[in-house]
């Protein structure tokens, strides 16, 4: 049976003004927001990585913007949990800089690879996301989940651009069904 969305807004709205206590965080909520820190710490420590090897102005701005999407994800995202009473996990350190022309070409990400790894990882975000969403009883939770997934998904828009500008958009075949004439 198919909802009626302005009803689901309300009740979500309802839900959210609610005064009442709210319930304890559920074990599925906390497994989700834990991971999901982690996840971003160590996406940070790979942004990091990028701007140590590239020396593209445009992918040195888009790195920085997604250490910035990252770095204000964790800080909400912690704070939550500390105040849930949720310890946090452990994360590597920071990476430090370095002169990215003094990096080995053995070693050297290229900016093709920077931009489709932080593609990969953006994706691998928006799941996460979609899965706490789905996984969330309170309604805080589930605004969380939106909210995150709205800045990836407006961070992603902006790097699709520069990567199909690039040409580094990895694009599959396109399908041909049997019988069908090929332009």
């Amino acid at each position: 049976m198919m909802g009626n969305p302005f009803e689901a807004i309300f009740n979500h709205f309802k839900v959210k003004l609610d005064v009442e206590d709210k319930a304890p965080l559920h074990v599925i909520e906390v497994g989700d927001c834990w991971t999901y820190v982690g996840i971003l710490e160590e996406f940070i420590r790979y942004e990091e990585i990028g701007l140590n090897t590239s020396t593209d102005d445009e992918i040195i701005e888009m790195l920085n913007d997604a250490i910035k999407l990252c770095e204000s994800q964790v800080k909400r995202l912690s704070t939550f949990l500390r105040n849930e009473g949720i310890p946090l996990p452990d994360v590597t350190s920071a990476k430090p800089k370095s002169n990215p022309n003094e990096v080995p070409l053995g070693v050297k990400l290229t900016d093709d690879e920077i931009s489709n790894g932080v593609a990969f990882k953006m994706v691998n975000l928006m799941q996460l996301c979609g899965k706490g969403q789905a996984d969330a009883i309170r309604a805080d939770v589930a605004m969380m989940w939106l909210e995150f997934f709205s800045e990836i998904v407006t961070f992603g828009s902006t790097l699709k651009t520069l990567m199909r500008k690039r040409g580094w958009l990895k694009v599959p075949p396109y399908y041909y069904p049997p019988g069908i004439p090929i332009r």
